[in-house]
């Protein structure tokens, strides 16, 4: 990579950071702590991820029309199969984002925390407070990983999809119809496993949502 460019990023994430921090601490100001923008970020995520899954099924149901044309209007169909492939990438961007606004909020909860724990004068408060910090690094780990692991189930799923319509757009005929019953398997087995990992990061979501509201 270009020294130029490389310093270019570099300024890019200072930037960045910088700006989260002044973002964190104005809302500080107002009330409102790093520990409930957490919250209320894994809520999005999880709300965003189960509004994903939902997408990715209409859009499977959308494919297996498609598959089974039978006559009528091809364009008309291409249509609404694209239009449920561009849904699906924007619910993917979506969970992206979300998922980094977590990323973002965590690292400076915990890095406060770590640095407020060395302000304690009474030890077995600090130690309290340690563990807790501890017990919450790795639950937010097990949310993280989850979530991570479902939004790489999605990218396979949009592959295929993205071929598809792409070989339609070209070839509106039965013939392009038929092609694309070989893959209908594939694609449901594709967007099942994306359906089961989201479920999981949903309940981590759940739980992780409930562990912080106890605290």
């Amino acid at each position: 990579m270009p020294k130029f460019l490389r310093l270019f990023l570099c300024c890019l994430l200072l930037a960045a950071t910088a700006c989260s921090k002044v973002y964190y601490s104005g809302l500080e100001k107002i009330g409102i702590p790093k520990r409930d923008v957490m919250v209320h970020r894994v809520e999005k995520a999880r709300d965003t991820q189960e509004e994903t899954k939902q997408q990715f099924k209409s859009a499977l149901e959308q494919f297996t029309f498609v598959t089974n044309f039978k006559g009528g209007d091809l364009e008309a169909t291409y249509n609404k199969l694209n239009g449920e492939y561009e849904a699906s990438v924007s619910k993917a961007a979506e969970v992206n984002k979300r998922i980094a606004d977590i990323e973002d909020v965590s690292a400076a909860l915990f890095s406060e925390w770590e640095t407020e724990l060395s302000q304690y004068s009474n030890p077995k408060l600090r130690r309290d407070s340690q563990q807790k910090l501890t017990a919450t690094k790795a639950h937010y780990q097990q949310l993280i990983t989850a979530m991570r692991k479902a939004e790489t189930k999605i990218e396979p799923v949009l592959s295929v999809f993205r071929d598809q319509v792409l070989y339609l757009k070209h070839n509106l005929n039965a013939q392009a119809i038929a092609s694309l019953k070989g893959q209908l398997d594939s694609v449901k087995s594709d967007v099942s496993a994306l359906v089961v990992e989201m479920e999981k990061s949903i309940n981590e979501a759940d739980a992780f949502i409930k562990t912080m509201e106890k605290q």
